[in-house]
């Protein structure tokens, strides 16, 4: 009958319904609450399992592209979305943040190695169960490529049954850790969020408009160009008011400066004293009145969006602004951060370019800079998959270490992590759009998670009944152990010893555990991109420990 064989076949409709719905009932399930929280789309996996279970399941060609190239998907979005204020964040605290990732996966394994000696479980087995527990796929495969290496090609499915009893249970433990955590110190999300809003806005605000009335006789005389020669400073002049007309001019290179002169400037705090040394003291006039006066011509500020691709990587010295339209920018503002417009700035699109102009000036500048919404709205797909393609590329390079049998990867996830920061950083240098609306990469985003943890469900659930019954359901226990002790322990360091945000620690533990349901666990809880750039900060390397440690457990059972 066509409808047992849409259900129970292995044609491409039955793949498509069967992940659909599965997808489709574990989002419905994602809306209950047990205790005010709830486990998002892990659910997803749950209903896989239990599918699995009663024979609904994918073949396994199907099944293994669905699970990476979710996986790639989500991870690749994550990299696109956290990149541009990656190395900030990293120069901030992210050999911290490494240093404890690298904690939870040592503290982790060794407390595997620990059970097998109390209990006399094999190596084998807790390695399978090691890996179930920080739920690390590409860790599981190097364990059996190992094993089948040192074994003359034979494969040994204790790994994978390991694994499988251990994995659900790995991922609601990862998550309760993560709400302990926030229980043990008793954590307000909302003054979390507030914190974190407050800290952010005094990054976004770290460059100031001053104004400055020039006493320095050094400087009498001279113009804007020679300034610029004086001081090495990343500063921007935009308006002067002359003391003898008392007119509000725009800055120009050429313009001379007088004792008297009141300008305004764009500049780091920082850089204050240093400006005030130069040319004189600060005084106390609002940027507003800068724009008030009568004799201004007309002088405005808007701020406009870069959208005309024929700017993107373009260097800002090179466009000449000033010259061809009269006009000054004052700041760029990408990513959320505010950046003085140097002439070695490189434009990207997506930038909120704020220009200082006549009117007329300004209007014809918007036809050059684009100023269009739409074409932000465009999908850049050519980036995306050029990115995913190279990322696959970098994840499948052997890396060989000394005395190790077989070769480290990165894996289908570390790759394209790595190369889609890499390329939201560098990607308009090379002329390459990489900006994608925050709309557009959430629904990758999603797309992926929820086709990884639907492929991974569908694919968990045969057999794993009986393999508990058989003795699996200490397995169980064993993981259980192996997940919560370490993120906790780390947790709880993270918070006390090095006093990280709460939504910093969620999205490290994801990290140290390479979770993409644990991210989205914690994205849902923060509203905001640190646990993202927290989890883009440790994957990477902690993506290598992993690996490195399936193979060392492997080689100790020699």
């Amino acid at each position: 009958m066509w409808f047992n064989d849409l259900i129970f076949g292995s044609s491409a409709a039955h793949s498509l319904l069967l992940v659909a719905l599965t997808i489709a009932i574990g989002l419905f399930l994602s809306r209950v609450k047990i205790g005010g929280i709830s486990l998002g789309v892990t659910w997803i996996l749950f209903v896989g399992i239990l599918a699995s279970h009663y024979g609904l399941v994918l073949d396994n060609s199907t099944s293994h592209f669905l699970k990476e190239f979710g996986l790639i998907l989500f991870i690749y979005s994550i990299g696109m979305q956290v990149g541009p204020s990656f190395i900030s964040s990293f120069r901030k605290g992210g050999v911290t943040l490494n240093l404890l990732a690298t904690g939870i996966v040592v503290l982790g394994t060794l407390t595997a190695y620990i059970i097998h000696l109390i209990t006399g479980a094999t190596l084998y087995e807790m390695t399978g169960v090691l890996y179930g527990a920080v739920t690390n796929t590409p860790g599981l495969g190097a364990a059996q490529q190992t094993f089948s290496d040192m074994n003359n090609g034979q494969s040994n499915s204790i790994f994978a049954q390991g694994y499988a009893v251990a994995y659900p249970l790995g991922v609601i433990g990862i998550i309760l850790s993560i709400v302990l955590i926030r229980y043990i110190f008793r954590i307000n999300l909302d003054k979390e969020q507030q914190l974190y809003i407050s800290n952010n806005a005094k990054e976004a605000e770290q460059l100031q408009a001053i104004t400055i009335e020039i006493t320095n006789k050094g400087v009498d005389g001279k113009t804007i160009r020679d300034i610029q020669k004086i001081t090495d400073r990343n500063i921007v002049i935009t308006r002067i008011k002359h003391t003898d007309t008392n007119d509000i001019a725009l800055v120009k290179n050429n313009t001379v400066l007088h004792i008297g002169d009141h300008i305004l400037i764009v500049v780091a705090p920082a850089d204050i004293e240093m400006l005030t040394a130069l040319f004189g003291p600060q005084i106390d006039k609002k940027t507003e009145e800068w724009n008030s006066n009568k004799n201004s011509n007309e002088l405005v500020t808007e701020r406009l969006i870069v959208t005309n691709p024929k700017l993107n990587g373009r260097r800002l010295g090179d466009l000449d602004f000033r010259k061809s339209f009269d006009i000054t920018i004052s700041r760029i503002r990408r990513a959320g951060i505010e950046l003085i417009a140097q002439p070695s700035l490189i434009l990207q699109m997506g930038d909120h370019v704020t220009v200082v102009g006549r009117k007329d000036d300004v209007a014809r500048l918007h036809s050059v800079i684009g100023d269009s919404i739409k074409h932000l709205n465009e999908p850049q797909m050519f980036s995306t998959f050029i990115g995913i393609a190279l990322g696959v590329l970098l994840g499948s390079i052997p890396l060989f270490i000394p005395s190790m049998p077989v070769p480290v990867k990165l894996g289908l996830a570390g790759g394209p992590l790595i190369v889609s920061i890499i390329l939201s950083i560098i990607g308009p240098r090379m002329r390459i759009i990489t900006y994608t609306t925050s709309s557009a990469n959430l629904l990758m985003r999603h797309i992926g998670i929820c086709l990884f943890m639907a492929a991974v469900g569908l694919g968990a659930g045969a057999g794993f009944i009986d393999t508990i019954k058989d003795g699996g359901y200490m397995w169980v226990l064993y993981g259980f152990i192996i997940t919560t002790l370490p993120c906790i322990v780390i947790g709880i360091i993270a918070r006390t010893v090095f006093n990280k945000s709460y939504f910093t620690i969620a999205g490290m533990i994801s990290g140290a555990m390479t979770d993409p349901p644990a991210l989205a666990y914690s994205n849902s809880i923060c509203g905001n991109d640190q646990a993202s750039i927290a989890y883009s900060t440790v994957y990477p390397l902690t993506m290598f420990l992993r690996v490195l440690m399936a193979q060392i457990l492997v080689l100790c059972n020699i």
